[in-house]
């Protein structure tokens, strides 16, 4: 039996920074990994996606200067993203640095699979064979994120379809490409296969694409990928999918779609079915693992990251990774910010804060609300095209402050970070009226849609 101060289970970013934060501050930490240190964000999702995102942003304003500064023409050319991705993203996914800096930290690292084994003792399926106890004197702290969701359509799991993993590590583009599910990540990297070329299909059963924003957004979103040469289909079920060996063929309730790959990105399944949670008085098929404003959930049990279920972004993961390693040190910890951005990084993109009008009305919270053509704002006319979106807030009129608030436009995921801090610091609208508005800029277009708040 090893012993230490804190386990660590699962090194995502919130994981791997509470690790090195806890060690830097002089206890003893065991950090647990299976996978790669870093987890999800640096190998296949924040950093990786993006940077295809960038290239294929690049593809889409050369074509749009014909319409500013003349004739030009752009080659896509794959190979070019998918060495960056390998190369310069990931390291051709080696994590030996980020493991490094771990253990420069002070922590040390155990690579395996890390499950609770009782109160306090954590039993580890070594990498390479063998199994190792390890008790924490102080506690265990949970991080093991999730996995692509397979959706169970018949068929589907016996055919090579790829999730977000295989997108990103792809070196050749497909001819022509399915994608299952329209949320943030079947939609960006839809775009982005788009517009290097692959002829693409995005299948959503809910009845619009991102649905949980606001439907503004999503009617915004629909328009430019259609001018992208993307079919999107909303509303439509799946009743399978197989493959000869060359192609897929999904059977839809819409008719038949022939693809070259399918991505099936569909949400997200939490890594908690084999955590020992039961040995801790929690419940194993819980679908999130349920915690207080500390990040605890049973005594001597934190979790962080995207199994805690207060959302499923790097950035929840690190704040919730600081709240706990507070409560571990005995700080004190500020009040829990409910108030997290979101970003979806298509083009436009959508940024949001808060409530929607929909979860601030089933509240039962006294709504107004406002949206404004983001195109019709002053630094939309210069921008010219690719400058579509919109701008849209929910007030609590009773409080008179900003609830929620989605901008869709180039800059989208930017443009909402003042509106980020007027939710979380709870601004009076009249104080927010009577602010100076940088001109021209995306940010004036906020200044418009506050003058024409209604119920």
């Amino acid at each position: 039996m090893t012993t230490c101060d804190v386990v660590v289970i699962g090194l995502g970013p919130g994981g791997e920074a509470l690790a090195a934060r806890l060690a830097g501050e002089g206890l003893e930490v065991v950090a647990v990994e299976s996978g790669l240190v870093g987890g999800e964000c640096p190998y296949w999702g924040c950093i990786p996606s993006k940077m295809f995102i960038r290239a294929a942003g690049a593809i889409a304003e050369t074509r749009r200067a014909v319409e500013l500064a003349g004739a030009a023409t752009v080659e896509p050319d794959f190979s070019v993203v998918a060495k960056r991705i390998r190369e310069q993203a990931t390291d051709d996914w080696d994590d030996t640095v980020a493991a490094e800096r771990l253990e420069k930290s002070g922590a040390r690292l155990v690579r395996g699979h890390g499950r609770l084994a009782g109160p306090g003792v954590v039993e580890v399926d070594v990498a390479g064979g063998g199994t190792q106890r390890i008790e924490a004197r102080r506690g265990v702290v949970l991080n093991p994120g999730t996995r692509a969701a397979v959706p169970p359509i018949d068929g589907l799991a016996g055919t090579p379809f790829w999730t977000n993993h295989e997108a990103l590590e792809a070196t050749v583009l497909p001819s022509s490409l399915v994608v299952i599910g329209g949320g943030p990540i079947g939609l960006e990297l839809a775009q982005a296969f788009a517009r290097f070329g692959s002829e693409v299909t995005v299948v959503e059963v809910g009845p619009r694409i991102l649905g949980p924003e606001e439907p503004e957004a999503s009617d915004v979103l629909r328009g430019a990928f259609e001018r992208d040469g993307i079919d999107v289909r909303e509303g439509d079920s799946i009743t399978s999918v197989s493959h000869d060996g060359t192609q897929f063929t999904l059977e839809l309730a819409s008719g038949t779609v022939h693809a070259e790959q399918v991505l099936v990105a569909a949400g997200r399944t939490p890594s908690i079915g084999d955590l020992g949670l039961e040995t801790v008085g929690l419940d194993p098929d819980a679908r999130s693992i349920e915690v207080d404003d500390a990040m605890l959930a049973a005594d001597g049990v934190w979790v962080v990251g995207d199994v805690a279920g207060r959302g499923a972004f790097t950035h929840v993961s690190m704040y919730q990774a600081d709240r706990a390693a507070r409560a571990i040190l005995g700080e004190d910890l500020p009040d829990y910010d409910t108030s997290f951005p979101r970003v979806t990084f298509t083009d436009p993109e959508v940024g949001g804060v808060g409530l929607t009008e929909k979860q601030a009305r089933d509240r039962g919270l006294d709504v107004a609300v406002s949206t404004t053509d983001l195109a019709q704002s002053s630094r939309g006319f210069t921008h010219g095209p690719g400058a579509e979106g919109v701008v849209k807030i929910v007030v609590d009129t009773t409080r008179d402050v900003v609830v929620g608030a989605t901008v869709v436009g180039p800059t989208g995921g930017e443009t909402v970070s003042g509106l980020v801090v007027a939710v979380r610091a709870e601004v009076p609208v009249a104080t927010l009226r009577n602010s100076v508005f940088a001109y021209p800029t995306f940010w004036r277009a906020v200044e418009s849609v506050l003058q024409d708040v209604s119920e």
